[in-house]
């Protein structure tokens, strides 16, 4: 399957955004006085935004890669 120019290079883009944006969002999380306990330890707030943040980089990694392929073949 082929896609337009158009949507390779929004698809690279997509994926671009994701991973400068979601890093910049974990900072700020992490920050965030929910992210640890008293004691030091991981709340499940930390978790939480940890698990989505992972997986949001790597959809947005997938998308740009997509985006490549489609622009190149």
């Amino acid at each position: 399957m082929q896609l337009p120019l158009f949507a390779a290079i929004l698809l690279i883009i997509a994926g671009t955004w994701s991973l400068a944006v979601w890093p910049q969002f974990l900072r700020r999380v992490m920050k965030d006085p929910r992210a640890r306990d008293a004691a030091g330890k991981a709340t499940k707030f930390l978790n939480v935004h940890l698990v989505l943040v992972s997986i949001s980089m790597v959809l947005g990694a997938a998308t740009a890669v997509i985006g490549i392929i489609a622009l190149l073949g």
